[in-house]
């Protein structure tokens, strides 16, 4: 088991409205844009499109980012707290296969990274984000977390409450080695 890395979602209403989920690994955040965030329904299959790994400092941005600028909106940390691999996360995650646990502030528990077959066409690789069938986990019955809990676990703040706000200083890009 490898302990100690965090893990950070923050909701992001840009071009569309998705949470980036980041785990850190190796000095980075390994991002990918959850189209509808995640669901404590195990088994619920949710779209998660990787991107390019993201400096540490980008984990704790919550503001505004304007318009032209990468990642233009408005960002709130909608969770945050610490993942454990439950294998060697570098051989999981090129194998297409990344089992974890998550220690955060609304998500908890055992969770699946899974990646789809890729079409030629395809720039990014496609994963599913899946809930592990355990304690943490919710029957589809139960209520939306993403709608019983809405807000940012740093400020409090909505996503709206945060856009109204003045813009933020937001992190610079710094070019990834």
């Amino acid at each position: 088991m490898i302990e100690g890395n965090r893990f950070v979602i923050q909701k992001h209403d840009a071009r569309r409205l998705h949470y980036d989920f980041r785990l850190e690994l190796n000095g980075f955040l390994k991002s990918w844009a959850v189209t509808k965030g995640p669901s404590l329904v195990p088994g619920e299959r949710r779209l998660a499109v990787q991107v390019e790994n993201h400096p540490l400092d980008y984990g704790d941005f919550e503001g505004t980012i304007p318009k032209g600028k990468y990642g233009g909106g408005t960002v709130a940390v909608w969770d945050r707290g610490t993942w454990t691999s439950l294998e060697d996360p570098e051989k999981g995650l090129a194998e297409g296969h990344l089992d974890f646990e998550l220690h955060g502030e609304k998500l908890t528990g055992r969770w699946y990274l899974i990646r789809m077959k890729g079409k030629p066409q395809d720039k990014r690789d496609n994963w599913l984000l899946i809930k592990a069938a355990d304690d943490a986990a919710r029957s589809p019955d139960d209520p939306d977390i993403l709608e019983e809990q809405p807000a940012s676990i740093r400020s409090g703040r909505t996503i709206t409450e945060i856009a109204e706000s003045k813009p933020s200083r937001y992190p610079r890009r710094k070019p990834l080695s």
